[in-house]
């Protein structure tokens, strides 16, 4: 179980809003908080693509075909 502390504004607010999405707090509450793990983590994932990128090599499908010696007919 967990619990937070906010302001009573905070609270109105979040109340409001779980009211809207039809959501209890508790639920609400949870889904922002996994959404929040989960767009870290994407965003970890982003950026360690980023840093690699500079490493990889990338080739067409014309660079590839040519050099595995494959003719694709069309």
């Amino acid at each position: 179980m967990l619990s937070i502390r906010c302001s009573s504004e905070d609270e109105n607010l979040i109340k409001k809003f779980a009211a809207i999405k039809k959501q209890s707090v508790s639920e609400f509450l949870r889904q922002a908080a996994l959404e929040k793990i989960e767009d870290e983590y994407d965003l970890k994932l982003v950026k360690d693509y980023l840093d690699k990128k500079e490493k990889m090599s990338f080739y067409s499908a014309d660079e590839v075909e040519k050099e595995l010696g494959i003719w694709v007919i069309n």
